[in-house]
């Protein structure tokens, strides 16, 4: 079993690919290195290193390309709300909400996640989009499923002291 990375690492991983990004290292429509890449380079696990894509998808500085892997977006991809020309996605918004209210502690390690249901009635949409922005939740490694249980906070866990 490896030893838990500490808190905020994937912050730490965001801010050197953002680094790079900026920088020009790398440019628009260059491949990011891969997962398991990243996570070799810096030393940890993929869970942290999805995390770290995550919040550089969210502020739309990269994205990911199926069957591809996540390239540095454009210009104009960055100026679009969800970063491919298209409106924002009703998934990724809901998904985005609930990843503010765990980084903001109003779900904390271990919380359960509103049910489909419930957020099929809190923002109108259907039962599909609802799961579809937990899943996205449960790729970035945030939440995990546990069958007939629910989805739960599982990687929000704040240092103490």
């Amino acid at each position: 079993m490896s030893p838990r990375t500490p808190w905020g690492t994937y912050h730490q991983i965001a801010d050197a690919l953002r680094s790079r990004i900026t920088s020009g290292d790398l440019a628009p429509g260059d491949a990011l290195p891969s997962e398991a890449a990243l996570g070799q380079e810096f030393g940890v696990a993929r869970t942290t290193v999805r995390r770290a894509l995550a919040e550089l998808e969210s502020e739309r500085l990269i994205r990911a390309l199926p069957g591809t892997g996540r390239v540095v977006c454009t210009v104009e991809e960055r100026k679009s709300p969800s970063g491919d020309g298209t409106p924002l996605a009703q998934y990724r918004r809901i998904a985005a909400e609930l990843r503010e209210k765990i980084a903001g502690g109003d779900l904390s390690l271990g919380d359960a996640l509103p049910s489909e249901a419930a957020l099929v009635r809190e923002y109108g949409v259907s039962r599909g989009t609802a799961r579809q922005a937990l899943s996205e939740l449960e790729g970035t490694g945030l939440v995990v499923a546990v069958h007939g249980k629910g989805r739960f906070v599982q990687g929000s866990e704040k240092p103490t002291g």
